[in-house]
């Protein structure tokens, strides 16, 4: 627990390698350190400059409709009042060597967690790269996710309060919640009591009021839930050159009404495929993150909800309708707006949509892209890259030195009892008074197994008494013990201030500090400086997590 954090250590920021992670599953490590048993699995190493190379190649060969894709990206920009930065990166993608860096996730309310903008920024980051050594124009792109039903993954945002409290704020159930798609939830005067609650549960700094501004006018009632998201995302990082995309608008439909047709034609090869990858992965000791049923189509229709469609025969169900495979297929290419694809299609959607180089993934996502490399070779789609998200845990200054200057690791602050208080504080403890303990300890263990032995001469009864001595013996010394650490942890309240203080904020409530708090806590700390600092200083490195003082 107290060892000294692997890798170097400067004032600002320290790394950790995420194997050390408990919730690092098996397939997101040996993807980073022995990609060589993931090969199968994925179009190239992401470490490797030469899969790069030959990624961007398969990308620029591929026919797409790019002048169509920036008419629709200029369209959605000026609706949500895009900053210049993002409208001229989205004009870049009509030039036919152009590429793109993607990444993207479900509409969470006010940004989401920490780790939505960490994946923006892993992006940004990544294809600022890619334009300078391919000598290309290069564009990051965020895609919202936003015709999932889950009110639940998007209707909170959790940031700390004065105290590094944990609060949640949220929007009630909405009409049409858990059935209608997000991008179909309109807000109500619930925005403004939400953004009044965490108005109330942020500390107030000299950026506050500006943040606040900026968010009602992106959640302000009337707007789509997604269409809020975006607003917000783009006055973030928009300035940095991202292209928000919202993957729900009807109008980029019938770019992929071709796609959403052959899905049907093929007659569910999508989850067979995927089914048959992730046998593969389980019998090379992983896990498969999606396990499609039998007779599934990778396609949903969309009216008052997302229904699935299913394989029926010779041809499929509908809702409550029975349609032939010709009739379903031809109804696709003519009303493709009425569909959507599922997570196994969605992937190739976006691919088919932009010149996609590599895909910004986190670890469950990277699970279940293993499971579509035959998807893609299937439908003709070059399968772009997959690099997996920065990763890291904010922390001020004060928790930096404390964790630094007494090797506390990250991972010991997880635990939400005093354990590894007690440790450091028994680390802090002065040498000759330890060592004075364990002198006893070994002491009393040495001469009283002495007597055990000696006084089977006189009586054999009598050892077991000798043995019920020691053990109370060895008692009383361990609560001695005991009593000395609770006497250290009030002699030393500072140490016990600053392990708290660091605890909640790498680890609110037990959780991994970028899964659990919004990125706006941030903004409203920080200010601007907290998104420059990311674009300048954010390692993007795979396999290492770190640990970041603004």
């Amino acid at each position: 627990m107290l060892s000294q954090p692997t890798a170097s250590i400067t004032q600002s920021k320290f790394a950790v390698d995420v194997r050390r992670f408990p919730w690092i599953r098996r397939l997101a490590a040996d993807y980073v350190f022995d990609h060589g048993r993931l090969r199968d699995f994925f179009a190239g190493d992401p470490a490797d400059r030469n899969a790069w190379t030959e990624a961007v190649a398969r990308t620029q060969d591929h026919a797409r409709e790019r002048d169509r894709l920036v008419e629709l990206l200029q369209a959605q920009q000026t609706r949500r009042g895009a900053p210049a930065e993002s409208i001229a990166a989205a004009r870049l993608l009509a030039d036919p060597r152009s590429v793109a860096v993607v990444t993207g996730q479900q509409a969470g309310l006010f940004g989401g967690p920490l780790y939505t903008l960490l994946k923006a920024m892993t992006a940004l980051k990544l294809a600022r790269d890619l334009g300078e050594t391919h000598q290309l124009p290069a564009v990051a792109v965020f895609w919202i996710e936003a015709e999932d039903h889950d009110w639940a993954e998007v209707q909170k945002c959790c940031v700390l309060d004065a105290e590094l409290t944990p609060r949640s704020v949220s929007l009630p159930d909405l009409p049409g919640a858990n059935t209608k798609p997000i991008a179909r939830m309109e807000l109500d005067g619930s925005s403004v009591s939400a953004i009044a609650d965490l108005e109330a549960a942020l500390q107030t700094t000299e950026f506050t009021s500006d943040l606040l501004a900026t968010l009602r006018a992106a959640y302000r009632p009337g707007s789509g839930m997604a269409d809020a998201f975006g607003r917000w995302l783009e006055a973030v990082l928009g300035p940095h050159g991202l292209i928000v995309y919202d993957a729900s608008d009807p109008a980029a439909k019938p770019l992929v009404a071709d796609l959403f047709a052959r899905e049907v034609e093929q007659g569910g090869q999508t989850a067979r495929l995927a089914a048959a990858a992730g046998q593969r992965l389980q019998e090379a000791g992983y896990h498969a993150q999606v396990m499609p049923a039998e007779g599934s189509i990778a396609l949903f229709h969309m009216n008052d909800g997302r229904h699935a469609i299913q394989r029926d025969g010779d041809g499929f169900t509908v809702g409550d309708a029975q349609m032939a495979t010709a009739n379903l297929a031809a109804h696709i290419r003519q009303h493709p707006e009425q569909f959507s694809p599922n997570v196994l299609l969605r992937p190739l959607v976006q691919d088919t949509l932009f010149p996609t180089v590599c895909y910004v993934a986190g670890p469950n996502e990277l699970a279940y892209l293993a499971q579509l490399r035959g998807v893609y070779d299937a439908f003709g789609v070059p399968m772009p890259l997959v690099y997996q998200r920065a990763t890291a845990t904010i922390v001020d200054a004060n928790a930096m030195r404390f964790m630094t200057r007494n090797a506390v690791t990250l991972e010991s602050l997880r635990a939400q009892d005093e354990a590894a208080l007690n440790q450091l504080l028994q680390a802090h403890l002065p040498a000759s008074v330890d060592e004075a303990v364990q002198d006893a300890g070994r002491a009393i263990d040495d001469r009283l197994s002495v007597v055990a032995r000696e006084v089977q001469q006189i009586d054999a009864t009598l050892e077991g008494a000798a043995r019920s001595t020691l053990t109370r013996m060895q008692d009383d010394l361990r609560k001695l013990h005991a009593k000395i650490i609770q006497a250290a942890k009030r002699k030393d309240e500072t140490l016990k201030r600053q392990f708290r203080h660091a605890q909640a904020q790498a680890f609110p409530g037990g959780h991994p500090q970028e899964r659990e708090i919004g990125f706006v806590y941030f903004l409203n700390k920080y200010g601007p400086a907290f998104t420059e600092r990311l674009a300048d200083d954010l390692p993007v490195d795979m396999g290492q997590h770190w640990v970041i003082t603004i």
